[in-house]
């Protein structure tokens, strides 16, 4: 096979396959932490865990741009052969995930009692829930300095590295889930300090990794550190990035808001789809993440016949990833709706609108590939306003006009967001090649 493929297609796959294993495997901490409470005597654990881990994952998610914007830096820093650039960006990123990180825990009071409000568990869930978040935040300088360390080595075109870190923090949490739950009888707090710990060893592995790989060279700790300035410029590509995921995390909380508001059976239907939604993302996302490397190399390296070739590579497998889900969803939509409920009016509504899942693939996957490719020109301005104008301008008013469709009308809404980001980012797309604007962001 490998006479069909082209060079790139080949730097392509080995990035994207790494990648690819660890998203599909990251909801395996979730399932330990299940598997382990689900065997306890008492629901409350469980339920504790499941609306504190929801949280975290809400308030981890909103600082995920730090591993994107970091990945585009680094890859074109690596496009241009820039050694110092490369560490300098590596420490700058990291003493901001850890000073973001300790913002966090010192605030953590209020955010905790306003997620928990939101959300609305019943008086003994929601004690176990904060007795869990108040240990669980104490994650927050790992996790954060996770999200770059990753993002560096995505963008330095090492991506087993982030593989190995996921593997270890399973390890970890699986042990110290036995050991904490099952061996010492601390229930939900036991979760909480094994997922801690799992974490700060995932970041231990990876400065480790990351330690190995930085480039060689004797600069001095001043320039490295860098000024204000420079903490500013990584900054301001990331602040775009929060904007557009925020926007994307409300417009995800709206429609599960508007699931609750037509009843519970509707509710968990909707859930049960959107699972496979992150399936879908998680697996494409490994080629827009191979993406983001190669084009992001592209731009630090002034070649437009390398940022072509890594578009062109990424574009047709990720369309050829898009069409095998869609075949997934249509000949095993039904078995697989019936694998995540054995609940029988849940798993006949999910089976009822079904059909949107069949449209998903195909009008997600412009989306996650075009983000690829302007996180690794770090076109991140023009992430956040195709964000706004699909949420806002699209989603919103569609949704308006089709309410007398009720559930239906809230997966067209949907599925248009998707297609209005789609055609957002691909005008822009076509703007820059005929301009050359991508390789005007290089620093």
């Amino acid at each position: 096979m490998s006479r069909w493929l082209t060079r790139t297609d080949r730097r392509l796959w080995a990035l994207a396959w790494p990648l690819m294993l660890t998203n599909l495997t990251v909801p395996l901490l979730g399932l330990v932490d299940t598997a382990v409470l689900g065997h306890l005597d008492s629901p409350e654990y469980l339920g504790a865990v499941a609306v504190g881990a929801n949280l975290f994952s809400l308030l981890y998610w909103t600082f995920g741009f730090m591993r994107m914007g970091t990945t585009g830096l680094a890859a074109q820093a690596w496009g241009r052969r820039d050694p110092f650039a490369q560490t300098a960006l590596l420490l700058r990123s990291v003493l901001l995930a850890v000073a973001i990180g300790l913002v966090l825990i010192a605030t953590h009071r209020p955010l905790i009692a306003l997620g928990l409000t939101l959300m609305e568990p019943g008086p003994e869930v929601r004690a176990l829930a904060a007795e869990y978040a108040a240990i669980r935040i104490w994650s927050a300088p790992a996790v954060l300095c996770q999200y770059t360390l990753v993002g560096w080595m995505i963008g330095m075109q090492a991506p087993r590295g982030p593989m190995v870190m996921l593997i270890v923090a399973n390890g970890v949490n699986i042990v110290l889930d036995v050991l904490f739950v099952t061996g010492l009888g601390w229930n939900s707090r036991g979760v909480a300090l094994a997922t801690v710990c799992a974490e700060y060893g995932a970041a231990l592995i990876g400065f480790a990794l990351v330690l190995a790989r930085r480039p060689r060279g004797a600069w001095p700790w001043p320039a490295l550190l860098g000024r204000l300035a420079d903490y500013l410029a990584i900054l301001r590509v990331n602040r775009y990035l929060l904007v557009r995921t925020v926007t994307l995390l409300l417009v995800l909380a709206f429609f599960t808001a508007q699931g609750a508001r037509q009843g519970e059976v509707i509710l968990a239907a909707n859930a049960v789809l959107i699972t496979f939604l992150m399936v879908i993302s998680n697996a494409l996302d490994g080629f827009a993440n191979a993406a983001e490397a190669l084009v992001g190399e592209a731009v630090g390296r002034g070649s437009r016949r390398r940022f072509r070739a890594a578009f062109g590579s990424a574009l047709r497998w990720s369309l050829w990833g898009s069409l095998l889900l869609t075949v997934v969803f249509v000949l095993g939509g039904r078995p697989l709706i019936g694998l995540l409920t054995g609940i029988e009016a849940v798993r006949a509504t999910a089976i009822a609108y079904l059909p949107w899942l069949w449209l998903l693939p195909m009008a997600a996957v412009w989306g996650f590939l075009l983000d690829g490719v302007f996180i690794g020109a770090t076109r991140t301005r023009d992430m956040q306003n195709t964000m706004l104008f699909a949420a806002l301008g699209v989603f919103l008013p569609v949704w308006w006009l089709s309410q007398g469709l009720g559930n239906h009308g809230l997966w067209l809404a949907l599925i248009s967001l998707m297609l209005g980001r789609a055609l957002g980012m691909g005008w822009l797309f076509l703007r820059h090649q005929r301009t050359g604007a991508w390789f005007a962001t290089a620093p």
